[in-house]
């Protein structure tokens, strides 16, 4: 091409340009007549017919995906591959220990009772499924209505459920370690024949009747499901139309949120175990403020499908237990890739109930409870101080909420003005009304989106670099902020009471966040912990 046909292009592509800016200004688009005037003259043409857009409700996933892993899945995968010497998909059965010695001879005792010894009693006959369901049906009956944990008890569901598992055991079809096992989700998944309120009265009478995934997966490995459980309005703390979700051990507080039924009804003893979601800490606090174990898995390793979504990019289910070994027996039976879910994968899980912890590169954090991380050196770790982990988030969870909630926010009434601030109230903000929810994320720009989420890919290899040579880390603080825009695993695990002086003792809880993908680590330095201390033995005396 000569310079003076360089030229004469250049000006077509401005002139181009130009024309397409005032046509944006004047709100011609879709190739209107002032843009087809450049392609050769053809503005005459009929206009191509609108086509109504499919409604849209709360679930339908965007195009992409988040992957938690910054080099993709494709590499992802063949890393897995190669590291698991085989088939990375093969799932591997949790051994669970004969019941020994007597059987408890209370009800209460029973019921706080982990999983896997719940398993044991089960699996040898020593308790029927019927009557083990029956015992955790009168506890929430009779707590429910001073903790506020439980949304909709399903009595009949229940004992149906129940009846098929000893039917199933007579048989001699024992399902695995979960199969007659009560437990309790958050009502924010859908089940067949009861309301899914997601915590809102304006959700209270609605029955979704399906039943999410996540609950398809456990009646498959045997388990009861006999509540749905209570989570803050729109999975936001621990407040909801009933009022507010309790902690057992303090009555006077509540149990935080947003997981706060499937919390407060285990650490109560009012189901086996529960299924909460955390989007930016749901899991971890709860866990923490009512003294239990509980996994918040890696983003992606549980389907999401039949679940309310706050966030196609950081929504996570996962169990909250009595112990780290019963977190590690609900993952392995509800983990892998779901078509229904297209962010879920699949990915290698091996829970190991004695692992050698002198081979894993465990670091901590400044905050990190030292008498936490004295015990893991006693037993045979060696512990090194974390560099500085980056700060760093996006706008992810209010454009992503938008645009889930905005089936419900388009049919309200338009918000009232916002008041100026009074000057006259502490710190001149007394005046000032909070915005309604889920329309702050309405105004960000798709550019400022998309930025967002390069910067936020960026972060994710920062971390990256930072845990370089670790396999998880100890902090106090949990890094939810952070590692919840990462995707980075977390298990919750208690390690001491708390003296008590100015409120009723309650256990204190520390957080192991894993390397991506390495939920089975996390999970086996926690049981060895556990396995070596007696914190997630005490319960909560309920008059």
């Amino acid at each position: 091409m000569t310079r003076r046909h360089e030229v004469a292009e250049g000006i077509r592509r401005r002139d181009f340009f130009k024309l397409a800016a005032v046509a944006a200004a004047s709100g011609v688009v879709g190739g209107g007549p002032l843009l087809a005037q450049q392609r050769g003259g053809r503005g005459g043409r009929a206009p191509r017919e609108e086509v109504p857009l499919a409604p849209l409700g709360n679930g339908e996933p965007p195009a992409f995906q988040f992957q938690a892993y910054p080099g993709g899945t494709g590499a992802l995968m063949e890393k897995l591959w190669v590291e698991s010497g085989g088939n990375p998909f093969e799932r591997h059965p949790i051994e669970i220990a004969a019941w020994e010695g007597a059987v408890p001879a209370s009800e209460e005792e029973i019921a706080f009772l982990p999983v896997h010894r719940l398993s044991a009693l089960i699996r040898d006959r020593h308790i029927s499924p019927t009557d083990l369901t029956e015992i955790y049906l009168d506890r929430i009956k009779r707590y429910d209505p001073v903790l506020l944990c439980a949304v909709t008890i399903l009595e009949g569901r229940a004992r149906e459920e129940a009846q098929q598992a000893e039917a199933d055991l007579h048989a001699g079809n024992w399902r695995g370690p979960l199969h007659g096992i009560p437990y309790g989700v958050k009502d924010l998944f859908s089940v067949t024949g009861a309301p899914t309120t997601w915590g809102s009265e304006d959700f209270r009478d609605r029955v979704i009747d399906e039943d999410a995934e996540i609950v398809v997966r456990l009646r498959a490995a045997g388990a009861v499901l006999i509540a749905k459980l209570a989570t803050g309005r729109f999975a936001a703390g621990d407040n909801w139309y009933r009022g507010q979700t309790k902690n057992p051990w303090n009555l006077e507080q509540g149990s935080s949120g947003s997981s706060a039924g499937p919390a407060s009804a285990t650490a109560a003893g009012c189901v086996g175990f529960g299924i909460g979601t955390e989007t930016q800490g749901s899991i971890v606090s709860p866990a923490r403020r009512c003294g239990l174990s509980a996994l918040r898995p890696t983003f992606g390793r549980i389907s999401r499908y039949g679940g309310m979504v706050l966030s196609w990019t950081m929504d996570k289910p996962g169990p909250l237990c009595r112990t780290v070994e019963d977190c590690a027996l609900v993952f392995n039976a509800i983990h892998g890739a779901d078509e229904k879910d297209p962010s879920t994968l699949s990915a290698p899980f091996r829970f190991e109930q004695a692992p050698d912890l002198s081979a894993l590169r465990i670091g901590f954090t400044e905050d990190a409870p030292e008498a936490f991380v004295d015990k893991l050196r006693g037993l045979g770790a060696n512990p090194t101080p974390m560099v500085e982990l980056p700060n760093g988030s996006s706008n992810s969870l209010g454009v992503e909420s938008a645009a889930a909630f905005d089936f419900w926010v388009s049919t309200r009434p338009e918000p009232e003005p916002q008041p100026e601030p009074d000057p006259e109230a502490a710190g001149g903000r007394g005046g000032r009304r909070r915005r309604p929810r889920f329309t702050s994320g309405r105004e960000v720009l798709a550019l400022d989106y998309v930025q967002s989420q390069r910067r936020r890919h960026l972060l994710m290899k920062e971390v990256a670099g930072a845990m370089e040579g670790f396999d998880m880390f100890v902090t106090g603080s949990g890094q939810v902020r952070l590692t919840n825009q990462t995707g980075h695993p977390a298990v919750v695990v208690p390690y001491a009471i708390s003296d008590g002086e100015d409120n009723p003792p309650q256990p204190m809880c520390t957080t192991i966040v894993g390397a991506l993908f390495a939920d089975d680590k996390i999970l086996s330095v926690a049981h060895a912990y556990q396995e070596a201390t007696e914190w997630h033995r005490r319960h909560p005396e309920l008059a």
